[in-house]
């Protein structure tokens, strides 16, 4: 099987490299230093398309496949893997969980502005106590007059307190079997009753913003739930699957952001009279990096 890129996609790895070394590069550290989201960066990158990547065109995306997503999440991370996993939350969750479950006023009302990178998306499933065990969720939604009334909170929600439009699960039949008693919803930025809550403090990849969500007494009505009633964590767990393709992509980018970074450090640093990069343990371990 031939696995060599075709022209096009060549086309799109160079546009992408361009961009993280034009945008991306020359904020990277004052933006990891001051934990600040780069939303001109991804307003930028919606221009070119890489917030919509996988989506057809007729909902505002690029209309493209995976290997080319995957292009484009590992050029971004080989710069910055800030940058990168906010791409690669974009796409994979928040708006590819609307494409997939959404109706088409659905897609057309939501899915669309995020395709085009007029607005960011978030994707709330984690809470303080249901991480991998997310069918554990709390988060509940209560019947009401036209839709549900929302009420808890989750945690590690990449562009929690950025996000414009976000997926939230929360349980709507607490007596129901688990897995199959949880909804996915589509809140709002400003919707009363919804807000962000604590930002978390990373070790890395600290541009990229990762924050609570709290839903007290948040009114969502019918038309915000996406698919069916019940269905929400069968739904995540499909989103899920597509979006570990791109994290798979953002860890082989910041790999190879290593590499670039150690091998250029090997040619300027000299010591006894020549660059580190001319002695043999050293061109070992470089040659480990790239191997693996």
């Amino acid at each position: 099987m031939d696995f060599s890129l075709n022209d096009e996609q060549r086309a799109i790895q160079e546009t992408a490299r361009e961009f993280a070394r034009r945008e991306v590069d020359p904020i990277v550290e004052e933006t990891d230093e001051s934990q600040k989201f780069p939303r001109e960066v991804m307003r930028k990158a919606g221009e070119l398309g890489f917030l919509g990547v996988i989506f057809p065109e007729e909902y505002g995306g690029a209309g493209l496949g995976y290997i080319e997503y995957v292009i484009v999440v590992t050029e971004l991370s080989r710069v910055d893997p800030s940058v990168g996993i906010s791409v690669a939350a974009h796409n994979s969750l928040c708006s590819n969980h609307i494409y997939k479950f959404g109706d088409e006023e659905q897609r057309r009302r939501w899915l669309v502005p995020l395709a085009r990178g007029e607005k960011i998306g978030a994707w709330s499933l984690t809470e303080p106590n249901a991480g991998s065990d997310a069918a554990g969720t709390r988060t509940r939604a209560e019947r009401a007059d036209g839709g549900w009334i929302l009420n808890g909170s989750k945690t590690f929600t990449t562009h929690g307190s950025v996000g414009d439009i976000c997926v939230v699960f929360a349980v709507t039949d607490p007596t129901g079997k688990r897995g199959h008693n949880i909804s996915a919803f589509v809140l709002d930025k400003g919707m009363e009753g919804f807000r962000p809550g604590k930002k978390e403090n990373k070790l890395g990849i600290r541009a990229s913003d990762t924050a609570e969500v709290v839903m007290e007494n948040c009114f969502v009505s019918e038309d915000r739930l996406l698919g069916r009633e019940g269905d929400g964590f069968v739904q995540a767990l499909q989103v899920l699957d597509g979006g570990r393709i791109s994290i798979a992509a953002l860890g082989l980018g910041t790999a190879i952001g290593a590499f670039d970074t150690a091998l250029a450090y090997s040619k300027e640093r000299e010591q006894f009279g020549k660059p580190i990069a001319q002695f043999q343990a050293v061109q070992f371990a470089l040659a480990e990096m790239a191997t693996r």
